[in-house]
């Protein structure tokens, strides 16, 4: 049987020497800043962006200003700091990986509130107290829970906030639930026990209150565009693995069983956390 793996068990960036090829070849699995390097275009054309409400929920919410510092970390190809840009808002974007981090700076550098910055949720590079609002979308699972709180504490601003984002795959149609059976069926077995998890996040921020808000978000994809999806996990096989032809022969039957008018729907719950930093 799989070990199930704990990526926040292990260093955000590792800095240490290996002691044998397993031991390597486990911190290049984990590591972010490794395991998304062969992804980052298949992610910024297939992951689904996030409900433009987010926005209008953020400013009635707490308040949001076009003069808010926002950093928005582990921003990856930068669809999350894109929706931000894109109604007025100035983002520090802050991505350890550089393939990612290249394709959000490829996409965004037009807006000129828009600043990319080398760092991790660790080590954020930021100074203290000077950010409003820090966001995290689809990725505060890779995180070192402790120590990506310490540094949200000295980053954020006495009235400033946290809001952590996921887009969440429903699995609760024919269709959704074969192909997520077929992702489960080839991803390694990653446990991530804060991905959207309310109990955990309020226990890591406690005792901040967290405030909960969902919206639906429907995505519609062609062939390409399914497999597309389907690669852009860092969890599946990509090419040249012996598990690459077999999956994607899967993926096409799904595709022509399931198919409208050559397009399928992708169901999404956005699940927003929003916690104040007055006790974080």
């Amino acid at each position: 049987m799989q070990k199930a793996l704990y990526p926040e068990n292990l260093s955000y960036r590792m800095s240490f020497s290996y002691k044998n090829n397993y031991t390597e070849q486990l911190m290049n699995i984990l590591d972010p800043t490794i395991r998304f390097s062969q992804r980052a275009d298949r992610y910024s054309l297939y992951r689904p962006e996030y409900p433009e409400a987010i926005v209008t929920f953020l400013e009635q919410a707490i308040g949001l200003k076009k003069d808010f510092n926002i950093a928005d970390i582990g921003s990856g190809t930068g669809i999350f700091s894109g929706l931000l840009l894109g109604a007025g808002y100035s983002v520090n974007a802050v991505e350890p990986n550089d393939e990612m981090r290249a394709a959000a700076e490829d996409t965004l550098s037009t807006y000129q509130g828009f600043r990319s910055i080398d760092g991790t949720a660790e080590q954020t590079t930021l100074a203290d107290h000077s950010i409003d609002l820090i966001t995290v979308a689809q990725a505060f699972h890779w995180f070192r829970p402790e120590e990506t709180r310490k540094e949200f504490e000295r980053i954020l601003k006495p009235s400033g906030h946290v809001l952590l984002i996921w887009n969440i795959l429903q699995s609760d149609t024919p269709f959704l639930k074969a192909y997520t059976e077929l992702k489960e069926e080839y991803s390694e077995k990653i446990v991530h026990p804060h991905r959207a998890d309310l109990e955990r996040i309020k226990d890591l921020f406690h005792p901040s209150p967290v405030i909960t808000h969902n919206f639906r978000k429907t995505q519609q994809l062609d062939a390409r565009g399914l497999k597309g999806h389907l690669l852009s996990f860092s969890t599946v096989p990509l090419a040249g693995d012996d598990r690459y032809q077999e999956m994607t022969e899967k993926l096409d039957g799904l595709f022509e069983q399931y198919e409208d008018q050559g397009l399928i729907n992708m169901e999404y719950e956005t699940k927003l956390y929003l916690i104040p930093s007055t006790r974080v």
